[in-house]
This record gives C-alpha cells, structure tokens and sequence, in this order.
C-alpha cells in the first residue's frame, strides 16, 4: 500500500531507526532523532544497492516518487544510480581540488607574470603544497590542514618559504571564492600562526606533546606555588614575568577579568586578561594561601616580593622537558593550539599582547575581542582538562 503525506508527518519516533514502505523499492527512514530519510532500494547483477534521495520534507513524497521512477528507468538499462552518483561525486571533486583550481588561478594570472616568476610560483606549489592537500576538494580544505603543511614546512627550517605558501595559498582561495568553488579563506587567518616565538627561539611544546607534560607536572615534586604559576600561564598566556609578579590589586575574581598596568608589560600598555573558569579556581585556591600578600606568588624569604625569575625554569628542568620547553613556550603552544581550533588570529595576538603600532586600534581591540577572548580561552583551559583526564 503507498505511503501518504499524513502517514510521513505522523510517524512515531523509535528507540530504533524503522523503514515504511512506499512502493517498487522506494521507503521512507525514520531515525531516533526524528529525522525522515527517503531510501531507494534495488538488486542489479546480483548485487542489492541503496541510493539516498533526500529529506522529508525537503524532498516531498511526489519528488520522491519521480526520482525513484528515474532511478528505476537506470537500472532497467544496466546503469547503478549508486556507482553514477559516486562517478560524478569523483569528477566534480577533481575539478574541484585545491590544484585543479590553483592550476586554473595560474593560468588567469601568468599572462601578468614574468617568466621566471611564473616558474617560482609553479615550483612552490608542486614541491611543497600539491603533494599534501592537491587532490583536497578546495572547499573542504580545513584550516588545521594548512596549519599542518606550514608547520611541516617551518620544520625544515624554511621558515620564509612556509610564508610564501601561506601567501600564496590565500591568493588560490580568494580565486576559489571569487569563482564560486570555496566559502571560506583559511589561509587568510593563519598569518598569526607562524609566530614571532619559534622554536629555535623559544623552545616549546607541540600540541601533541602537552598531555605528556601536563601529566608529569601534576606528578611532579615542585611546590604548590610553582605548579600553579605555570599552571596559570598555560591558561592566560601571560609572559613568564608578567604572571609571576602578579599582585591580587589586578585580580577581579567578580569580573573574572586581570587587569595588568602598563608598567609591568613588556610593550608599555595595559592588558586585560578575561579568566576562565579554571583559571578562577586556580586563583581561589591560591588567595586562601596568599591573600594576606601583596604578590599571587610572594618570595619565600621576602614576602614583599615576587617569587624568584628561576623557578619556573627550574620545575620544567626538573620535570625532564628542560631544553624542550620554557616558560614562553606555553604561549607558542597556545598560539597554535588556538589556531588549529580556528580562532581568529586577531583574538589570539591581542591575548599574547603582542605589539599593535596602532595604538588607536589597540585600545579598540581590547573592547572589541573581550567576549571572543574569554569564549577562546575557556575553550582552551576544557581542553587542558581533557587532555589531564585521558
């Protein structure tokens, strides 16, 4: 018996996804959470195969039926609807990967190109970005994917041409968009990434890395104080002095909001830090030990002063990643970590304090990226607990 419209809109929902019949190979599926999915059933040389249709009710019951008829009218001829679909799937994809659109974008722009500047930018690609994500559908391409490839890149020390092929690549995806292949540039929003701070400089962690360190911290014998000064640098990306000789007069627990003066930041204006929620109760804890003192972490034989500038060098030293990374190094780590989740690399530079000459905008900024800031780093400090559970 066919289906009708009623029986579609009031079919129950099960613990179990359930089929109802229409007819000649055409059902409907009903999944636990309510979606209706329209399924094409049919056996050509043996071989039973499943075409998906649609929605219900994107695809209403009659569109239903009549690509149900067209898809039967195929398999009366020998034609599998499914192998079709999937041929054409592979055609479109190719025609829309990264280098079938790059190769296209090369071939639009060289008639402006010197010779052997056209060559260069051939060889950047083939050597460094078509073997890595060539065959990617343009639009599909992630910005952890591009990440990835420059920081292969940057590994080999090749430091400028990673920053070619960011450039680059940004130019091919605002091609890709222009002409209707791509969405989104993610090329355009990794400037940030290839940071200031690398390794060579700074030694720091990769992301991969940080769940082995952070286990050995919390094993480690260092002090309560010291622990959790590294601890909040990792969650604020604060500079190894600028938490260390923290005051609680910049603390608003209220606000969740660290207030830093000018004086006491390395580019001589002042940076608000948004807290998350871990970073509060790390700053709890610690104000129940140290809220008589002017410092969040008082020297041990002056407790008018801060701690020592050595300790946290010290406890990494002691934890066995001395030489791997430092105190700077946690914001290297952060920095990338925020740009692989795909945080826009404005929020992240303004969290770093990494200068801005334009001070007009830089005031600006601090209004501005506020909420974005706190939504980022809260992100990042659940994510530091994952890491410490797995």
């Amino acid at each position: 018996m066919s289906l009708t419209n009623a029986q579609i809109k009031n079919a129950p929902v099960k613990d179990r996804e359930y089929l109802i019949a229409d007819g000649a190979g055409l059902s409907i599926l009903i999944k636990p959470n309510g979606a209706k999915l329209w399924r094409f059933r049919y056996s050509l040389f043996g071989k039973k195969q499943k075409l998906s249709i649609g929605s219900y009710p994107e695809i209403t019951l009659s569109q239903a039926r009549v690509k149900a008829a067209d898809a039967r009218a195929k398999v009366a001829q020998g034609i599998s609807p499914v192998d079709e679909r999937q041929k054409e799937t592979k055609a479109s994809n190719s025609a829309s990967s990264f280098e079938a659109v790059c190769l296209e974008w090369q071939g639009v722009r060289s008639a402006t190109w010197a010779a052997n500047y056209a060559l260069g930018v051939k060889r950047l690609f083939k050597n460094h970005v078509f073997p890595v994500i060539g065959k990617r559908p343009i639009a599909k391409i992630e910005p952890m994917e591009l990440l990835e490839l420059l920081k292969r890149i940057e590994a080999k020390g090749a430091k400028t041409v990673a920053e070619n092929v960011r450039g680059r690549c940004s130019e091919v995806f605002a091609y890709a968009i222009i002409t209707g292949k791509a969405k989104y540039n993610p090329a355009r929003d990794l400037a940030g990434a290839l940071q200031r701070f690398r390794k060579g400089h700074f030694a720091s962690l990769d992301v991969a890395e940080l769940k082995g360190f952070l286990h050995v911290l919390e094993n480690s014998r260092g002090s309560v104080l010291t622990i959790s000064l590294i601890k909040l640098m990792m969650l604020t990306g604060l500079r190894p002095t600028e938490a260390r000789e923290g005051a609680w007069s910049e603390i608003d627990i209220d606000a969740a909001l660290w207030r830093i003066p000018a004086e006491r930041m390395k580019a001589n204006r002042p940076h608000i830090v948004p807290l998350s929620r871990q970073a509060i109760e790390l700053l709890k804890t610690l104000k129940s030990m140290n809220g008589g003192y002017g410092h969040l972490f008082p020297n041990r034989r002056d407790l008018t002063r801060a701690m020592a500038p050595g300790v946290v060098s010290s406890l990494i030293a002691d934890c066995g990643y001395g030489g791997k990374t430092t105190g700077h190094g946690f914001r290297h780590t952060m920095s990338t970590a925020l740009h692989e989740k795909g945080y826009d690399s404005a929020w992240v530079e303004l969290q770093l304090a990494h200068a801005d000459k334009n001070t007009i905008r830089s005031t600006y900024n601090h209004a501005q990226y506020l909420d974005g800031r706190r939504e980022m780093l809260q992100w990042y400090a659940d994510y530091i607990d994952e890491l410490k559970s797995q």
